[in-house]
């Protein structure tokens, strides 16, 4: 089972380095709204946003702020609480038990949670997909998840349905993109369908996965 998540975890690292570009070159921008909240994006959606220094480190080439598509900015409210930037390792023992039991790499857990919510338990989409995995309410019936606003059932049932469409495709980016868009979108399409927003996803998820793999390479 190790070297089996060892070859998905080597797999994984192939496909984010051959679909993420690097951000050189990136601009970086901040607001403060009138709740003291600083919001972050690389897009300046109004006067408002001041453009502020950013660098990267140099042994991270991967964009850690959301793409102009996304559905949301970053958030880091002056109390401290964490954004993306300096991500929660709050989840990361429940990352690494779902990983276990259920067979899928820990560091690509913690990656669709960062872009499926964040690292908030309480979300809920338009759509209505709820908490730290987004599921949907059929799909977390079929999942037997009972709360989805429970940070175990959700974590738990959102990696077995990874797993469940990773045994289904055989690979990584049909699983992330049926995940985002759904198995039939995938099977329609026989791949990553030609949704910018699904597209989009996908290289995030892997983005993340190259960001979080060394929280779980000890």
């Amino acid at each position: 089972m190790h070297s089996a998540r060892s070859r998905i975890g080597r797999t994984l690292l192939l496909c984010a380095g051959l679909l993420v570009p690097g951000n050189a070159g990136a601009e970086l921008y901040k607001w403060t709204d009138a709740r003291g909240v600083v919001h972050y994006t690389d897009v300046q959606k109004h006067a408002r946003f001041q453009k502020v220094a950013y660098a990267a480190p140099s042994h991270d080439r991967l964009r850690v702020f959301a793409p102009s598509g996304s559905r949301r900015s970053l958030v880091l409210k002056r109390s401290g609480r964490r954004s993306l930037a300096a991500h929660p390792a709050t989840f990361d023992p429940l990352i690494r038990d779902a990983s276990l039991e259920h067979g899928v790499p820990a560091a690509l857990v913690k990656a669709v949670i960062a872009a499926e919510s964040s690292f908030d338990a309480g979300a809920v989409s338009p759509k209505g997909a709820m908490g730290l995995m987004q599921l949907m309410p059929g799909t977390a019936r079929e999942l037997g998840v009972d709360d989805a606003f429970h940070s175990e059932q959700n974590v738990h049932g959102g990696t077995r349905y990874l797993r469940a469409l990773y045994d289904r495709y055989g690979d990584w980016l049909r699983t992330l993109a049926a995940y985002n868009a759904g198995p039939e979108a995938v099977d329609r399409y026989d791949g990553v369908p030609p949704y910018d927003e699904t597209r989009e996803y996908v290289k995030r998820v892997l983005s993340y996965y190259r960001r979080f793999h060394d929280d779980f390479a000890r």
